[in-house]
């Protein structure tokens, strides 16, 4: 049941991701609805896999997505670009004048701290990347005559639109003929599915493209919410999840689906600036477990499933075996937990150092 990953050399890019990228708005140390300046930053679920691996792990990676041909869509072109990630796939919509016919998503989010929880609010309501549909990409081009390794999207981008999952299967379905591996995260948003039918269309969605899919992504709420699986005492400790109960619920999904590997993260929020973290992965019918963190502490909990998913993907491209990329995973997430924004400030040596256990103290 392992995967089988082409070569570098036969592939453009190492990873393809299919996902929404919107400028985010920080008010820093304030809330949203008392700030009086904001930080900018680009973010997306799928987007933030791509960049991790493109800036910190140095693969080559592309994003599928749109924007509307207007100021903050080439201010979005302006912060990619400083990431890396390859923007030659991206559709550009004109622009109507006033963003009737199609926008740029924005993403407000504050950090939260101590007993004040983290707040997002999304306003991304008939944007460009929610209005793609199947056809108008042409993905025997991408997987064919130009190459992947890896496709990536998830339940963020499905959650847009009634076309998006349409435009996700048609994606999977060219992956799967050309041989590239293909992932996806559950990433349950219950803001993205309450006016379109919440959980149940969720799971219905997500259950129509759980097959297509080699390497499922999440955590114990995402398999809850979007895909129906029940996980008893999942609201307790982190050693809960290493309970047989939680394993049997793995080799149920797996046995449901096919999937070749299953991964997900393992974190109890004790307050919002402390949460232990840890992660799992179910591979060819064995457990791996990455070292639980208890009481770290948290700048921005904001991208570190994303930054766990492209320190995971990248363990597996570069063929280190599941017990190195859930490792790997596990301590990038903890690092971009450490910056502010949602992508990864880390770099390969600062990912390695926290694998290896090393300590805190400067470095000069």
């Amino acid at each position: 049941m392992w995967l089988t990953i082409k070569t570098r050399e036969e592939c453009r890019w190492d990873l393809v991701s299919l996902g929404e990228v919107m400028v985010r708005f920080d008010p820093g140390d304030r809330r949203i609805a008392t700030a009086r300046s904001f930080e900018v930053c680009e973010g997306g679920g799928e987007y933030n896999v791509a960049r991790g691996l493109k800036r910190c792990f140095g693969l080559e990676a592309a994003i599928v997505t749109a924007f509307v041909d207007d100021p903050v869509g080439r201010l979005l072109q302006d912060l990619i670009y400083q990431g890396g990630v390859d923007q030659s796939l991206v559709r550009w919509v004109e622009h109507d004048g006033v963003g009737r016919a199609a926008r740029n998503g924005l993403n407000f989010t504050e950090r939260g701290f101590g007993v004040r929880a983290a707040l997002g609010s999304y306003d991304r309501g008939h944007t460009a990347a929610s209005q793609l549909k199947p056809g108008e990409i042409d993905w025997n081009e991408v997987f064919g005559k130009k190459g992947a390794r890896w496709f990536h999207t998830g339940g963020i981008f499905c959650a847009l639109s009634a076309t998006a999952p349409e435009v996700a299967l048609e994606a999977m379905q060219a992956a799967k003929r050309h041989g590239t591996v293909v992932s996806y995260d559950l990433n349950y948003r219950a803001s993205l599915w309450k006016s379109h039918g919440g959980k149940q269309k969720a799971q219905e969605v997500n259950r129509r493209i759980a097959p297509y899919v080699d390497v499922m992504i999440g955590n114990e709420e995402d398999f809850s919410a979007a895909l129906g699986y029940e996980v008893p005492g999942m609201d307790e400790h982190l050693s809960t999840f290493e309970a047989e109960s939680f394993k049997q619920m793995i080799a149920k999904v797996v046995k449901d689906y096919s999937f070749k590997v299953v991964a997900t993260t393992l974190r109890k929020a004790k307050t919002a600036t402390v949460n232990d973290w840890g992660a799992i992965c179910y591979s060819d019918g064995d457990f791996f477990h990455a070292r639980n963190r208890e009481n770290i502490e948290i700048f921005d909990r904001v991208g570190g499933g994303d930054s766990f998913a492209s320190g995971f993907i990248y363990g597996l491209l570069a063929g280190k075996g599941p017990q190195w990329a859930v490792d790997c995973g596990a301590a990038h997430g903890a690092l971009a937990m450490t910056t502010p924004g949602d992508t990864s400030m880390a770099t390969i040596q600062d990912v390695l150092q926290v694998m290896k256990g090393v300590g805190a103290r400067i470095a000069r």
